[in-house]
């Protein structure tokens, strides 16, 4: 059996066009144990080397000299060879306008400038985390036998969500746009587990919640809601309308596993 990778076995790609900022992120990844870096002034350079060395990660500023960070992760996640490599934002930026779409697009992490070193450290492990997963261990439960339900207007996001899924071990995933058509495959199939966005159109997560529980033939379905809501009466309004557990955007593979763990045992 080959050994476990180690955070000192990646191999990262680190796109940022300022040298100050370069310099400071290399060392604090060199203080980890992080020697294997690749660093790019812009993106389109960034991409065209990643089609000949795929690294393990890739960490990038939001405002890049061709591209923004949001654009550059949309587009390895809609490219086959580049679509499952983890991605880190660090960036100064806030504005929901950018961070957002990052968030849709499942992500690592998204860590400030300046970022904590702890923080940076939660990161890498959540990429080993993605890239090596620990099957899901669940008493009486088989994992290949769980029925899955994805629900999330993004489909970068519903890829994501699907992949650690099935990192976990789960083979059986269904996946819908939005709670109106979660509806109607729920009223045709039943499901083990429902893991939901919550900001969708048409039908968002907290009016599908509150369907489940109220109208379906399947109202003690566990439902996990993954979200970048952040707004606290949103929130408790969720957990009101009866979700089993909230997990943020973006998302620890490790906290989805344990959350699932707990809503399912």
């Amino acid at each position: 059996m080959s050994e476990k990778m180690l955070i000192t076995d990646l191999s990262i790609t680190i796109i940022e066009p300022s040298s100050t900022q370069w310099r400071f992120i290399q060392q604090q990844l060199n203080n980890i144990g992080v020697m294997r870096l690749e660093h790019f002034s812009n993106a389109a350079t960034a991409i065209a080397d990643m089609h000949k060395f795929k690294p393990d990660l890739v960490i990038s500023t939001m405002h890049l000299p061709d591209m923004t960070g949001t654009e550059l992760v949309q587009s390895m996640r809609a490219n086959e060879m580049l679509k499952d490599i983890p991605f880190m934002m660090i960036s100064s930026e806030e504005s929901d306008y950018f961070l957002e779409p990052i968030r849709q697009a499942g992500v690592i992490a998204i860590l400030p400038k300046p970022f904590n070193i702890d923080d940076l450290t939660r990161a890498l492990y959540s990429t080993l985390e993605f890239i090596e997963p620990e099957s899901l261990e669940l008493e009486n439960i088989i994992l290949e036998d769980l029925n899955v339900l994805v629900v999330d207007d993004s489909v970068t996001a519903r890829n994501h969500i699907s992949k650690v899924l099935t990192n976990l071990g789960i083979e059986k995933i269904t996946t819908a746009i939005n709670g109106k058509e979660a509806v109607d495959i729920l009223n045709n199939n039943f499901f083990d587990l429902i893991v939901t966005d919550y900001n969708m159109p048409e039908m968002d997560g907290k009016e599908l919640t509150k369907y489940i529980r109220e109208q379906s033939q399947q109202k003690t379905i566990p439902i996990l809601m993954v979200t970048s809501e952040a707004t606290h009466s949103h929130l408790a309004g969720v957990k009101q309308a009866g979700v089993s557990a909230l997990c943020d955007k973006p998302f620890e593979p490790k906290e989805v596993k344990s959350l699932i763990k707990k809503i399912l045992s």
